[in-house]
């Protein structure tokens, strides 16, 4: 059992990550610390700090490519016991112990990320990009007096645990409020059912496209039993938990939810390609200012730079890593850009509407 304190002090630093005070206004999120790790350490000595190189990069090749299948690749293999010797930099600090609730020493290691994308490119595993889709979760306990929603209140180890599990995977997420609106669009019965059109119905003010609904109760034992829902678009995914802690049980819902959005968002790392992209429906600099800035933001994409504009329509030639088949899922999470043709041909040129 974490100590209260040590339990106030981990929900502070994870503020970041989960956010209870406002609904989000976009669907995405950029993830800012793809290529730091935080590994627990027993010393500052050189053994220990072999060891949490090789851990922090497993982690962050995990959270760049989305998968964990990457750690069983055959080059990524031969580089983490010399991780060492990719590190950016490194540092020590004290860290909640998940088990204990002491402060325990850890390193904080982070990697150049041009040589973990050389490293994926080598090993022949995508690259997800650092602007992810924002997943909201709903999380319903059954226990002696009824089924409740998880929260910060009624079960803050759980909601905690969430957290991380979702920081180690890079994926942004997000709890609901739980206030009138919510009670009045979904009860703890129905979210028990993981029938997914009140789950989609009372997640809708949040603007996510990411849904991750949980059901669990509690064993004698303390051991947690469950499912995990996803619903993406049209599509729903489920996994059953049996006898796990509340880690695991967390880190299994995370875990559906990274290797499903990066089967969709990460690309396979290749040479740069131009692209042919046009955008209609740009009435003003501040449209053309966001539609490049957007694009420029996803790592796939070099650069953007215009090479026509007509009316309200502009013309981008994209320099990508990424053929246009690829990189549209990416572009297009960004609401504002609506596609022209739900399919395209290889040859066609990327065509969006700017919805203002």
């Amino acid at each position: 059992m974490l100590r209260s304190a040590a339990l106030i002090s981990l929900l502070l630093r994870l503020t970041c990550l989960v956010v209870l005070l406002a609904p989000p206004v976009v669907a995405t999120e950029l993830v800012r610390d793809l290529y730091i790790a935080e590994v627990p350490v027993t010393d500052r000595g050189a053994a220990e700090l072999d060891k949490a190189a090789a851990e922090g990069l497993a982690q962050v090749l995990v959270k760049v490519s989305g998968t964990e299948g990457v750690l069983a690749l055959p080059a990524v293999e031969n580089a983490l016991p010399v991780a060492r010797e990719q590190m950016l930099q490194y540092s020590y600090t004290r860290a909640t112990n998940a088990d204990t609730g002491e402060q325990a020493l850890a390193a904080r290691v982070e990697f150049e990320p041009s040589l973990v994308r050389q490293l994926l490119a080598t090993a022949g595993a995508p690259m997800w990009t650092a602007t992810r889709p924002v997943v909201l979760v709903w999380v319903v306990k059954d226990g002696v007096n009824g089924r409740h929603f998880v929260n910060s209140d009624t079960d803050p180890e759980l909601v905690a645990e969430l957290a991380r599990a979702f920081h180690r995977r890079g994926v942004p997420v997000r709890l609901p409020l739980f206030d009138l609106e919510d009670t009045a669009s979904i009860d703890p019965d129905q979210a028990w059912s993981l029938a997914a059109g009140p789950l989609r119905a009372a997640s809708s003010r949040y603007g996510a496209t990411e849904i991750l609904a949980g059901r669990v109760a509690m064993l004698s034992s303390g051991d947690l039993v469950g499912d995990w829902l996803q619903l993406s678009g049209n599509n729903r995914t489920e996994r059953g938990v049996t006898r796990a802690s509340r880690r695991e049980f967390a880190q299994q819902g995370a875990a559906l939810v990274a290797e499903s959005m990066a089967s969709r968002y990460a690309l396979p790392v290749q040479p740069g390609a131009n692209l042919t992209m046009t955008v209609s429906g740009v009435n003003s600099y501040a449209d053309y200012a966001s539609i490049v800035a957007w694009l420029e933001s996803l790592e796939p994409i070099e650069q953007a730079s215009v090479t026509s504009i007509r009316a309200d329509v502009v013309s981008l030639q994209l320099t990508a890593s990424a053929i246009a088949r690829q990189l549209a899922p990416v572009i297009e999470l960004n609401s504002r850009l609506a596609p022209v043709k739900a399919e395209r041909d290889a040859s066609e040129p990327l065509s969006y509407r700017w919805q203002n």
